[in-house]
């Protein structure tokens, strides 16, 4: 038997083991577990509850104020693609016993920081070192949105003759984590501003303002972070989710720098890389204009890339692609890991 894919379950894995054993079924329950959704929905009296949970991914090779910043987004991401604002957070650490007070420190009050910013309040937790606990995933953590339902985006909610924006671009988490994590193989293999380019994507790896923006602009129907599975998987779940067909034109998705070099290095094939800070989503065509004139004035590069069709699937310049199934990032981390520490 071989060993497990590392990652997130697929979908067989999914239907085999986890649906539909999903405890007591609940009227208020109107949006439950699904595959390749990024969250789920209780209405209580005439408020929407959206709620999310992701792991804490800790890595302290980029700085311990680096790594929280993009903790704390992962955790928000997922709920924040419901078009409704965060507003709570429950997270548990579980941590390694290596790290010391001033690092959990500087995690906890990069914690602090983005939560205000944002207006989000910390609920409750549970924070503890443990034994064989190690980085990066140290602890889980749960985000709520709370708003009216009709302000909600559902997942399935692609609409035949919808359009297709996407923001920044494959491979953002992919190329933002490896090339700071692995800057020294990088040295002298590409020039130095390249390098700067692919590290620079670190801070774009949340989809949070993405989404909020987008969701405040215009008729958004359907919304999701290109987390494993990159681009082709985050499009093909969204087809899937919604039973309609998504057809891309790959040219016209902005592409930002350093991703190319950077992917290539690595071996990993950017457009089905996770990308973390990529936002997908499916507009009205009325409102496609207001929507990416919105994200402009926000800095944030998306584009118009194609259209939601009658059928299933994804379709790439005239060609069907299937869900990738195995995000390649893992392989390639774990591969470049064995390489720093030989």
């Amino acid at each position: 038997m071989s060993d497990p894919e590392l990652g997130k379950a697929d979908r067989e894995f999914f239907d085999q083991y986890i649906y539909p054993r999903l405890g007591a079924d609940r009227e208020d329950v109107t949006l439950g577990p699904s595959h390749g959704v990024d969250f789920g929905v209780v209405e209580i009296g005439e408020q929407a509850l959206a709620m999310a949970t992701d792991p804490v991914f800790v890595m302290p090779a980029v700085g311990f104020e680096r790594a929280a910043w993009f903790a704390f987004h992962v955790l928000l991401s997922d709920v924040a693609v419901s078009g409704l604002e965060p507003a709570y957070l429950s997270v548990d650490f579980n941590l390694p016993p290596e790290i010391t007070d001033d690092e959990f420190e500087t995690v906890w009050g990069t914690f602090d920081r983005e939560a205000r910013e944002l207006g989000v309040s910390i609920v409750t937790g549970h924070t503890a070192r443990y034994a064989g606990c190690n980085y990066p995933m140290v602890g889980g953590g749960t985000s709520m949105a709370v708003g009216d339902p009709d302000d909600l985006v559902r997942p399935n909610g692609a609409n035949v003759g919808d359009r297709v924006i996407v923001t920044k671009g494959p491979a953002i988490e992919t190329t933002g984590l490896l090339s700071i994590q692995f800057e020294s193989l990088l040295a002298g293999e590409l020039p130095e501003s390249t390098i700067e380019d692919a590290q620079d994507r670190f801070y774009d790896m949340s989809p949070v303002r993405d989404a909020l923006v987008a969701a405040a602009a215009g008729p958004v129907t359907a919304m999701h972070d290109a987390t494993e599975g990159g681009i082709y998987g985050g499009l093909f779940e969204m087809a899937r989710a919604a039973d309609v067909g998504i057809e891309i034109e790959r040219d016209r998705v902005p592409v930002q720098p350093g991703v190319r070099e950077a992917c290539e290095f690595f071996g990993v094939d950017p457009w089905i890389s996770i990308s973390e800070g990529t936002l997908l989503a499916t507009v009205d065509p009325d409102g496609v204009g207001d929507v990416l004139e919105a994200l402009e004035r926000e800095g944030i590069p998306a584009a118009d890339v194609g259209e939601v069709v009658t059928g299933s699937g994804l379709t790439v310049d005239g060609e069907a692609v299937d869900h990738p199934g195995k995000d390649p990032f893992w392989a390639a981390f774990e591969e470049h890991m064995a390489e720093l520490q030989s």
